[in-house]
């Protein structure tokens, strides 16, 4: 299994909108390294939702249902999406700063490569977020 950092802002897609719709495609990546990582998702990985902009917080996580596709919003066959279903809101969200802020963490792509709205996280850091979201 691999894990993922999925980026949205929460104004326009939210942790809570996935939650309603149960199942959606992840679309409108337009960037080659995030489009190449969300091509490596395999059925059953896990994704921390990450809600961008004013929130900056880790709020959930996410289990990739399908393997890529080509996106459905565009003709142009460089794009692709892959399907999304709720797996569990964490208990609390973890910050940005948070994550900042430990030292364990300090390698995550997240804090190297902060634009890119789909990255890997290795599985460390994944279960070690995981038990800040619970403490």
């Amino acid at each position: 299994m691999n894990y993922w950092l999925i980026k949205s802002e929460p104004n326009e897609y939210s942790y809570d909108d996935l939650v309603k719709l149960g199942k959606d495609h992840w679309d409108g990546v337009r960037n080659y390294a995030a489009r190449n990582h969300m091509k490596a998702m395999k059925k059953g990985d896990l994704a921390f939702f990450y809600h961008s902009v004013k929130e900056k917080s880790i709020v959930g996580i996410a289990e990739c249902v399908t393997e890529y596709y080509p996106d459905p919003t565009t003709d142009d066959d460089r794009w692709v999406v892959v399907d999304f279903a709720p797996k569990q809101k964490l208990k609390k969200p973890v910050s940005l700063d948070e994550i900042k802020q430990e030292e364990f963490l300090k390698d995550m792509i997240l804090l190297k490569i902060s634009r890119l709205s789909v990255q890997p996280v290795k599985k460390e850091e994944f279960d070690y977020i995981i038990k800040m979201s619970e403490a």
